[in-house]
C-alpha cells in the first residue's frame, strides 16, 4: 500500500482490543530495535500485540508482552518471543511521554506493526482505560451501525 508521500507501507499486524478497551488520546510512530530472527519472523506475520503495553525506565520506552513468535528456519541464534523490545523516540518525545504516563489513568499501548520502507515501525497511543460502562456504549452503538447497514443493503436489494 502506497500513502500520499509515496512511502511504502505493510501492515504486520494490529491491536484490535485497543480500541475496545481504551481512549486514544495520541498516536505517534516510532522505530524498534529488532534482532535479525525477528524481522524475518515479521515477514512472515508472525507477531501479536493484544497484551502488550509501553513501559518507561530510565530515559527509555520499551515495549513489553509483545509476542514475535521464533523464526522456523533459524538454529542456535533464535529470539526469546516475549523480551523486551526498546523503542526509538527523540528524547522531547520520551520525555513529554513520561510525564502523561505518570498521570493517573493514562497508559502506552501499541496499535500496530508495519514495515515503512523496509524498516519495522509501531504506532504507540497514549490512551485511558475505559470503565465498562462506556465499553457497554461502544457495543451498542456498533449493534446499531450494523442494523442500519443491514436495512440499507436490503432495501437497496429490493430495487
Amino acid at each position: 500500500m502506497k500513502t500520499p508521500r509515496g512511502e511504502n507501507i505493510k501492515i504486520i499486524c494490529k491491536n484490535r482490543k485497543a480500541f475496545f478497551n481504551f481512549e486514544i488520546e495520541d498516536a505517534f510512530e516510532c522505530g524498534i530495535v529488532l534482532v535479525g530472527s525477528e524481522v524475518k519472523s515479521l515477514r512472515n506475520g508472525k507477531a501479536n500485540l493484544s497484551d502488550s503495553y509501553g513501559k518507561v525506565r530510565n530515559g527509555e520506552i520499551f515495549l513489553v508482552e509483545a509476542h514475535i513468535s521464533p523464526y522456523s528456519q533459524s538454529n542456535r541464534l533464535n529470539h526469546e518471543p516475549l523480551r523486551e523490545r526498546k523503542l526509538l523516540l527523540h528524547k522531547k518525545q520520551i520525555k513529554r511521554l513520561a510525564g502523561k504516563v505518570a498521570e493517573r489513568g493514562f497508559s502506552l499501548i501499541p496499535l500496530k506493526m508495519y514495515f515503512k520502507n523496509g524498516k519495522v515501525k509501531v504506532e504507540m497511543a497514549l490512551a485511558r482505560g475505559k470503565k465498562t460502562y462506556d465499553k457497554r456504549d461502544a457495543i451498542k452503538k456498533k449493534e446499531q451501525r450494523r442494523e442500519l447497514e443491514r436495512l440499507v443493503k436490503f432495501r437497496n436489494q429490493g430495487r
